[in-house]
């Protein structure tokens, strides 16, 4: 008698999004911080929806074919972009629904994808995302009739699917990347291949905002309708201005796009249910022998800030979260002076947005460890031994970087001279950015999830990382305008005496702020430690 194996009914999607809405809900329960975190994410959600709406809407109201094709390939591109840039320096991705939990679940890859897929659909990025586009099937309706409005929004709906795929692909392969040491070089590599594609894009649309040439627009606007950024959005243009035939084409676009990515995003969720990727062994022992065991313990000093120093330089170059900010760090401190310098801009605001960029990492530094924070505080760690640890083994790594980002973008722009000038502005602000986290990562730590992608976030995590950058980024910018007012104003005798008065700035301004946060970590510890232990 043959033995039949009975086949699994298929699993709907919609049981994940049910699951998701519980866990946001359960999270949300007793927990007031959390709630108004998630109420300021609906309000800001709300308000990008509605001015996104207003913008596309815009070429309809006056009936512009011209800036309607401009507005809504141009705009399209760039929210696809933001979809893909946002979650890797700001915002984090939303991972409530940790796919690690699923492993030991009998599930198809398929349905897990497609399940988490439609989870994500249900988020408030994807919701606000879908009614800004709207806008876009007004002005379809306006110059096209319903004919189009129908069309524009089926493009539309595709490039909503489109974007949460584009950004979940990136950052489930960008995590699974870092997760091994073997391929961290790999992954920065292809990082910086992408950076460095949004080259022609940013310097195109300079050009044509210098020399208001609306034509180079338009054209631009052409080409990246023919692409998966902007195809999708365009469809509606194309019947109303009669070009039915290419609407299946960019339709089909969209469609294999999609197939792809899901299919790209499917073989790297694997690895994350998994788990961390071996290291493999390196064969070497290296300083072992140390107190420290470390890479640095034999030039330390053997005391307890050389050992914490020692340990958080290799937490910043091992563990995936740090190592992921160090990496978009160091992709974004050479492309942005070197693409203004490229373009004959000023090399002074970017180099101080450099050194802003080089902090933001800390804002959260605790958060980095959980739990584990509480091994320090049960052997009682100074408050200011941990605080200057952490700036040390941080510095250590960065300085460097800023360093060689000076001497790239003053070479390639063809002003050695102003080298010393910019440097001394990057450690400027580089020092007063740590003067200003180091006691924010004390009174606004949170909780990460115990997930293995870098870029995971729980429910309202994102919305608390997304707003402590912004209020960082906006007191560091307030904190170091005199000196970047200074700078300006000097001119050529700012190339003499900016390295040293930058220094002096930063160690100043790192000073002060380091005193206040060991203070505070002194008499804050407990409360550090539960508002970074996951699930409380």
């Amino acid at each position: 008698m043959a033995l039949t194996i009975p086949q699994r009914p298929p699993v709907s999607p919609w049981p994940f999004v049910k699951l998701k809405l519980r866990l946001i809900a359960g999270g949300l329960r007793g927990r007031p911080a959390r709630i108004v975190l998630f109420v300021l994410g609906v309000v800001m959600a709300g308000l990008f929806a509605i001015g996104g709406y207003a913008l596309f809407a815009v070429p309809g109201v006056v009936g512009d074919e011209r800036a309607a094709g401009m507005l809504l390939q141009l705009g399209g591109s760039l929210l696809v972009l933001g979809w893909v840039v946002l979650p890797l320096l700001f915002f984090g991705v939303d991972e409530s629904l940790d796919p690690a939990r699923f492993a030991l679940l009998p599930l198809r890859r398929r349905t897990l994808i497609l399940g988490m897929f439609v989870a994500a659909l249900a988020g408030l990025p994807a919701l606000s995302t879908l009614a800004a586009t709207l806008g876009m099937v007004s002005t379809a309706a306006a110059l096209g009739g319903s004919g189009a409005a129908f069309a524009e929004l089926a493009g539309v709906v595709g490039g909503l699917l489109l974007c949460v795929a584009l950004s979940r692909a990136v950052t489930s392969a960008f995590a699974t990347g870092l997760r091994s040491r073997r391929s961290r070089d790999l992954a920065v590599v292809l990082f910086a291949v992408v950076a460095a594609l949004l080259g022609p894009l940013q310097l195109a649309l300079l050009a044509g905002a210098e020399r208001a040439d609306w034509d180079a627009f338009a054209v631009l606007g052409d080409v990246l309708g023919w692409t998966p950024f902007a195809a999708g959005w365009s469809v509606g243009l194309d019947v109303a201005d009669g070009r039915l035939w290419a609407v299946p084409l960019k339709l089909l676009i969209v469609a294999g796009s999609l197939a792809g990515l899901l299919w790209w995003w499917s073989a790297t969720l694997e690895g994350a249910m998994v788990g961390a990727a071996s290291n493999g062994s390196s064969g070497r022992t290296g300083d072992v022998g140390s107190p420290t065991g470390l890479l640095l313990g034999r030039r330390l000093p053997r005391t307890r800030f050389g050992a914490l120093v020692a340990r958080e330089t290799r937490y910043w170059w091992r563990e995936t979260r740090r190592r992921a900010a160090l990496i978009t760090f160091t992709v974004a401190g050479f492309f942005l002076p070197l693409s203004i310098t490229l373009n004959g801009g000023s090399g002074g605001p970017a180099a101080a947005f450099v050194g802003l960029l080089a902090v933001l990492a800390l804002a959260n530094q605790f958060g980095y460890e959980g739990n584990a924070y509480a091994a320090n505080m049960i052997i009682g760690v100074p408050g200011r031994t941990e605080i200057h640890s952490r700036a040390a083994a941080h510095a250590t790594l960065v300085l460097p970087l800023l360093l060689l980002i000076a001497i790239a973008a003053g070479a390639t722009g063809g002003r050695p001279e102003h080298i010393p000038g910019d440097l001394g502005l990057m450690i400027a602000t580089y020092g007063a950015g740590l003067g200003l986290v180091l006691p924010v990562s004390v009174r606004a730590a949170f909780a990460l999830p115990p997930s293995t992608s870098p870029f995971a976030m729980s429910s309202g995590g994102g919305m608390a990382k997304g707003l402590l950058t912004v209020g960082v980024m906006l007191g560091i910018l307030v904190a170091t305008a005199p000196l970047q007012i200074l700078a300006f104003l000097l001119g050529d005798v700012w190339l003499w005496i900016g390295l040293p008065v930058g220094v002096a700035f930063g160690c100043a301004a790192y000073l002060i702020g380091s005193g206040v946060a060991g203070e505070s970590l002194d008499r804050r510890m407990p409360e550090v430690l539960a508002a970074v232990t996951p699930g409380r």
